[in-house]
């Protein structure tokens, strides 16, 4: 008996071209000159809907300009588990790096949104569909590391698949390593605030990414654990139309907001500021300076989070692989 398989690969949003006609709004089937969906954010002008976008855009559309330095990006994983499905794991990653011209599927470091500044944190769906492994795990904890350091705000935005398969149970334990990088901005009384886009699912919106002082999602994203079709076979019920939607889990309570993507940068300035306590950024800057000082409650919890982050960083036992980093990219 013979089997034949056939792969094919499809892509989860129609593109907006660089240039000339030819494209419709993938939901109104609205043909929209392709600058003026540039122009509007990547959000068709006829319906609000909001196309995906890779961490690079979506940075460029927050920060301010040249408000943006990346930390970190020598970090690369290795194939601790020598995976290999139809392809082997190292040729998926030299794939969705070609792809998408990143090292992994997050991009993270200071940023300054609207004048107010913070860490940051973007992830790319388009990044083996924004899975999270060992690499993104650790820029995570370090990106936390540094907001309870420095007393900086935390910015995550997420965009998720969930787990990677790839790296089996070292990709599970990711959830319980950015858990407890939010404990430890926690502890360093530092305002974190997340930001859901299609879409977020499985062992991300799991647990970082639904930790924040504030959840906002943008309209139309799709955020859950298990997918619709997953959960109404195993429970026998029909589930509502809208399910999974950002709509619902704000109805829900599971959001604090739902907020377009042309009003995100002033909202996410917004939300700091006011989990800053308020005042203009000078003012901000100077309340964070003498929260530093030697006698500041920061201070002793800034310590508490390097001590946390040493212990974290112990390897698990002898050849553990989970990353491989530059010494340059280990700072004081």
């Amino acid at each position: 008996m013979s089997v034949t398989v056939e792969i094919g690969r499809r892509d989860d949003r129609p593109p907006v071209p660089p240039g000339g006609a030819g494209w419709s709004c993938p939901k109104c089937h609205q043909p929209a000159d392709p600058a003026a969906v540039r122009a509007n954010l990547q959000v068709c002008p006829a319906c609000g809907y909001h196309l995906r976008i890779g961490a690079r855009e979506r940075i460029a559309q927050l920060v301010d300009q040249g408000g943006f330095r990346e930390r970190w990006a020598a970090l690369k994983t290795l194939d601790p588990l020598e995976f290999t499905d139809l392809e082997t794991y190292p040729e998926r990653l030299r794939e969705a790096q070609a792809k998408t011209g990143l090292t992994e599927a997050i991009v993270a470091g200071t940023a300054t949104i609207a004048s107010v500044q913070c860490v940051l944190a973007v992830m790319d769906f388009g990044f083996m569909g924004g899975s999270m492994g060992s690499v993104v795990g650790e820029k995570l904890w370090r990106a936390a590391e540094m907001a309870a350091t420095e007393g900086l705000p935390l910015v995550a935005v997420c965009t998720s698949g969930g787990a990677r398969m790839q790296e089996g149970i070292l990709s599970l334990m990711q959830m319980a390593k950015t858990t407890c990088a939010v404990d430890v901005i926690n502890e360093a009384g530092v305002p974190f605030v997340a930001v859901l886009a299609d879409p977020c699912t499985g062992g991300v919106v799991a647990s970082f990414a639904t930790l924040a002082d504030i959840c906002v999602a943008e309209p139309g994203a799709l955020l859950y654990f298990s997918g619709p079709r997953v959960i109404a076979e195993t429970t026998k019920e029909e589930l509502p139309a809208d399910f999974g939607t950002a709509e619902r889990n704000l109805a829900l309570g599971h959001l604090d907001a739902v907020v377009a993507r042309t009003e995100l940068r002033d909202k996410l300035a917004n939300y700091l500021r006011l989990l800053e306590g308020g005042g203009t950024p000078e003012r901000i800057r100077a309340r964070r300076a003498r929260s530093r000082s030697p006698r500041g409650l920061v201070d002793a919890t800034a310590r508490r989070a390097k001590a946390l982050a040493a212990h974290a960083r112990r390897p698990f036992g002898r050849g553990d692989r989970e990353a491989v980093y530059t010494p340059q990219d280990i700072e004081a």
